[in-house]
């Protein structure tokens, strides 16, 4: 079959000179958390979300929203070629829409 050969000897890694504040390979601790605060969970926290949530509730409230829709508009119809013409280039980079 195969020939033998020498057994295998296995080396460990030197220590490594790191910041003691980075994550360490397999842990789960990250950096220290700060006291008082509640943990995020996913890719936001509950109370950004009620943050968000609230102040899209006050706005709508104001009545503000068409006013503010028709001072986006542009300007000329210079402003509005070049809009239509950086939309257009945008879409040529993206997968979906061409």
């Amino acid at each position: 079959m195969f020939p033998r050969s020498s057994p295998r000897v296995l080396h460990q890694q030197p220590p490594r000179h790191s910041d003691p504040q980075q994550q360490q390979a397999g842990s789960t601790d990250f950096q220290p958390k700060p006291a008082g605060k509640q943990q995020q969970i996913g890719e936001g926290s509950y109370e950004g979300t009620r943050d968000y949530e609230q102040r899209t509730q006050d706005y709508l409230k104001k009545g503000t929203v068409e006013a503010d829709a028709e001072s986006a508009k542009p300007g000329s119809a210079e402003e509005a070629r070049k809009l239509e013409q950086a939309e257009e280039e945008a879409k040529s980079h993206s997968k979906g829409e061409r």
